[in-house]
């Protein structure tokens, strides 16, 4: 047997046999990678609703970051997320909320450096 010819016959390096990836499959990798980031609590939101005595649920936390993911999608980075006790600053980027304040308290602040609002109201 000539060695050409048996070299035709061995398998290709496993290099060369990638099987291609479609954009959908690494689409629903990203999507699920997203959903599951847990939402932070900045050091210095954890003190200001401590001080402020500003208590939110868990069930509402989870509302918060559904929501903050759905703006990220949307492009949104920084974000401003009212609620019916709470005012938050928070980072869609980081998956961070950077500070809170009350409800009253945010009625009267210009808030700067957001591209886009959450509004959560029961």
């Amino acid at each position: 047997m000539e060695p050409k010819i048996h070299q035709l016959h061995q398998p290709l390096p496993s290099m060369n046999r990638q099987k291609p990836t479609s954009p959908k499959a690494e689409t629903s990798f990203q999507h699920v990678l997203n959903e599951v980031q847990e939402l932070k609590v900045s050091k210095h939101a954890k003190e200001r609703l401590q001080e402020r005595k500003i208590e939110i649920g868990e069930a509402k936390w989870r509302e918060i970051s559904n929501k903050m993911s759905e703006a990220k999608r949307k492009g949104v980075t920084d974000s401003l997320v009212i609620t019916d006790q709470a005012t938050l600053v928070v980072s869609t980027k980081n998956n961070t909320v950077v500070t809170a304040m009350g409800r009253e308290e945010a009625s009267s602040k210009i808030f700067t450096n957001i591209n886009g609002t959450i509004v959560l109201e029961d």
